[in-house]
C-alpha cells in the first residue's frame, strides 16, 4: 500500500494552474486520488475486463489515466501473487498431504465402483423379489375373494333351499287341514297318516301335489294367504339374485312353480 500510495502521489502532482481569479486559496491543492479498485469486483460470476474498464473510465467520479490504471492493476497482481505465494507456503504440508492421499485415488475410485455394482445387484433382486411377493399376493386376494363369493353364494343357495322347504311345509299343513274340514275325519288320527305320507321322500312328490290340488286349502284365511304370497315373492327374488343359471336354483325354480301352480289352483277353488 505505501508503494501504491507513493506512485498515486507521483503520478497526481499538484496542479500549478489557478483554477479561477476567486479561488486563489486552493491554487496548490492536490487533485483527488481515485479510490482504490474492490476485489470484489473481479469476484462476479460475469466479470468481463473490456467492459470494466470501459464504465471505469466513463465514469464521471474517477480521474485515473490508463498508465495509472496499469500501474494499480500491476501492483494489485503482484499484491495476489504474494497473497497466494504465503498461502502455499503456510500450507505446504497440507498440500503434500493431499498429493499423498490423492495418490491411488483410482483404484479406490474402482473399489467405490464395485461396491455401488454390488449394491445395485442387491437392490435389483430385493425389487425382483417384491415383484414376485406382489404378484402373490395380488393371486391370493384374487383367490380370497373368490372364496369370499363362493361362501356368500352357498349361504344363499342354503337360505333359498330353506324357504322352499318352509314354504312347501306350508302348503302341506295347508292342504291338510283343508281336508280335515272337507271329510270330517278325526284330526289327530289323519295327522299322523299324513306325516307317515310325507316321510316316504320326493318320490311320492308327485302324489302330494295331486293331493294338495284336490284339498285347495279351503276356508284358508288372507292372513295366510298373505303370508304365502310374500313367501313366494322373497322365494323369486333370491333366486333371481343368485342367477338361474344354477342347476340348485333351476331345481328349485321347478318346485316353486309346481307349488305356485298349487296356489293358483287352490285360490280358484275358493272362489
Amino acid at each position: 500500500m505505501t508503494t501504491l500510495n507513493a506512485s498515486r502521489q507521483r503520478n497526481y502532482a499538484p496542479s500549478s494552474r489557478a483554477s479561477s481569479p476567486h479561488s486563489s486559496s486552493n491554487e496548490d491543492a492536490p487533485l483527488p486520488f481515485p479510490t482504490a479498485l474492490p476485489r470484489s469486483d473481479f469476484l462476479s460470476p460475469t466479470f468481463d475486463a473490456a467492459t470494466y474498464l470501459s464504465n471505469l473510465h466513463t465514469a464521471s467520479s474517477r480521474h485515473q489515466s490508463l498508465s495509472d490504471l496499469r500501474t494499480e492493476l500491476r501492483e494489485r497482481s503482484a499484491a495476489i501473487s504474494a497473497e497466494l505465494l504465503e498461502l502455499v507456503n503456510s500450507n505446504y504440508a497440507s498440500f503434500l498431504g493431499l498429493g499423498d492421499e490423492l495418490r491411488g485415488g483410482a483404484d479406490k475410485v474402482g473399489d467405490v465402483r464395485v461396491a455401488l455394482l454390488g449394491y445395485k445387484r442387491q437392490v435389483e433382486e430385493v425389487k425382483r423379489a417384491v415383484g414376485e411377493r406382489r404378484e402373490e399376493v395380488r393371486m391370493t386376494v384374487g383367490e380370497l375373494r373368490g372364496v369370499g363369493g363362493a361362501v356368500e353364494l352357498g349361504r344363499g343357495m342354503e337360505e333359498l333351499g330353506t324357504r322352499v322347504e318352509l314354504l312347501e311345509k306350508k302348503l302341506v299343513v295347508g292342504s291338510y287341514a283343508g281336508r280335515v274340514k272337507q271329510d270330517g275325519v278325526d284330526g289327530k288320527a289323519e295327522d299322523d297318516g299324513f306325516w307317515e305320507e310325507e316321510g316316504s321322500g320326493e318320490e311320492e312328490g308327485e302324489d302330494v301335489e295331486g293331493q294338495e290340488d284336490e284339498a285347495g286349502f279351503v276356508g284358508s284365511s288372507p292372513a295366510k294367504l298373505g303370508s304365502l304370497a310374500r313367501d313366494y315373492v322373497l322365494i323369486e327374488r333370491l333366486a333371481d339374485s343368485l342367477g338361474t343359471d344354477l342347476p340348485f336354483v333351476r331345481k328349485m325354480e321347478e318346485r316353486i312353480m309346481r307349488y305356485a301352480e298349487t296356489e293358483a289352483t287352490r285360490v280358484l277353488k275358493e272362489k
